[in-house]
């Protein structure tokens, strides 16, 4: 990020000395984060520990990895030691490797172990996103020790709201709250007060769904298990709902025909603007010319009903603006879950009618355009025209992210632009085919 990007020096000193007398971690990283590198870094590890890395923590990962390669490596080693697993292990796959082993350098053997094995995960798994500090239980423990346990494991623990119970072989045999072991009696064991069938997620679960569990279940943190039922990790409600923002965020891009990036648009420089947009823009120029080669096809009935020119746009218009309603409620229904596959036949059946009642309000508004602007026959190609493109482009975008969705791709991808060329090139070719056969009677 360039300097002149970023706030005055002044005011940003100002601003973050107010905030470390009295201010939440997030807004002193947010103002770190848009002041001048060796700035940042001077007020960063002037900060105490542990204080430092939760600051740190909340930096947008460009700003961490700028810190990361400026940081003297005392101070590195020390802050990296103070974050959370999940937060080291999503630095370290930000780094290039050179940067990654000089991030590391300062970790025991068994953290560095951990980081490896939690960066080895796909990013939009539950294995991407848990962590690895977390407390368990023996089924066996009284009540009493359960809580001297926790005690002594809470420093180094997410959450110990809800701790999870494992046997000798580390598999998840169950779950308990902490006010249910404050209330019971000392001698109760964790075996008899615990959940014994606690909801969990596999190390491949989506983002998506973790989040979506734990808003279902309303729990602070779900476990990850492997194939064996072996407790792996947990992802707490706070980073599933990071994750749930970048997945919204990424399927924004999408719609938008914009390839997904991870920067913030106020830190993203040209290069990777330009380069995020123009592979579509490109792609939808090429289906555009569908749209110009179906008028030269028609060009004689052109000439002799210019009329019809007039309401070209605004034909091709609707029947993509019809679609892109469409695939934004259907992309968006796919992403919460709230349809599946199996809902495609019952939801088309009903689009049709939707479809149809839409392109018959609409056709009924441009008939007297029509009537006034080319006479009768132009208006009733104009009305068939509205009612068969609205339908047109309402089933493209209704079917466009269930088949997407079948052929496991990004539903997403769906977008209003691309079902809009779609419905372009198809309306032309409607508009024209109905008009030429209406006139001609």
């Amino acid at each position: 990020m360039a300097d002149t990007d970023m706030i005055p020096d002044d005011d940003a000193q100002r601003a973050f000395d107010a905030f470390t007398q009295a201010g939440q971690a997030i807004d002193r990283a947010v103002w770190l984060a848009r002041m001048p590198r060796a700035d940042g870094i001077a007020r960063l590890v002037a900060l105490p520990m542990p204080a430092r890395a939760e600051v740190f923590a909340y930096m947008p990962l460009d700003a961490q990895a700028d810190f990361t390669r400026l940081l003297p490596e005392g101070d590195l080693a020390t802050l990296v030691d103070g974050l959370d697993a999940d937060d080291r292990a999503d630095l370290y796959n930000h780094l290039p490797p050179e940067e990654g082993t000089r991030l590391l350098r300062g970790l025991t053997p068994e953290d560095r172990a951990d980081v490896h094995r939690l960066a080895a995960f796909g990013e939009a798994t539950a294995g991407a996103i848990m962590t690895s500090d977390f407390a368990t239980l023996d089924p066996a423990m009284t009540a009493a020790q359960a809580i001297d346990a926790l005690r002594r494991a809470a420093p180094d623990s997410e959450t110990i709201y809800r701790s999870y119970v494992t046997d000798a072989g580390g598999h998840l045999i169950g779950a308990v709250r902490l006010h249910h072991l404050i209330l019971a009696p000392d001698d109760a064991t964790v075996g008899a007060l615990m959940d014994k069938a606690p909801v969990s997620v596999t190390l491949d679960t989506g983002r998506e769904e973790v989040a979506r569990v734990i808003a279902r279940y309303d729990v602070l943190a779900v476990p990850v298990v492997d194939a064996e039922n072996r407790l792996s990790g947990i992802v707490t409600h706070d980073d599933a709902a990071d994750a749930l923002q970048a997945e919204t965020t990424e399927d924004f891009q999408k719609i938008s025909t914009v390839m997904p990036f991870s920067q913030s648009l106020r830190d993203a420089g040209f290069r990777v603007l330009y380069s995020r947009r123009i592979v579509w823009l490109a792609l939808l120029v090429f289906g555009n010319l569908f749209s110009g080669a179906g008028i030269a096809f028609f060009e004689d009935t052109i000439l002799a009903h210019v009329a019809l020119v007039f309401f070209l746009p605004l034909l091709i218009d609707s029947s993509g603006n019809a679609g892109s309603q469409a695939a934004t409620l259907m992309v968006r229904a796919l992403a919460t879950g709230d349809v599946e596959m199996s809902d495609w036949g019952r939801l088309i059946l009903r689009e049709v009618g939707v479809a149809a009642a839409l392109g018959l309000t609409m056709a009924a508004v441009v008939l007297p355009l029509g009537a006034w602007r080319g006479g009768p026959d132009v208006a009733m190609a104009v009305g068939l025209t509205m009612v068969v493109v609205v339908m047109i482009g309402s089933l493209v975008g209704m079917s466009l992210p269930f088949l997407l969705s079948r052929l496991r791709l990004d539903p997403a991808t769906a977008s209003g632009p691309l079902v809009t060329t779609i419905s372009d090139a198809v309306g032309v070719l409607v508009y024209f085919s109905i008009a030429t056969a209406v006139l001609a009677i």
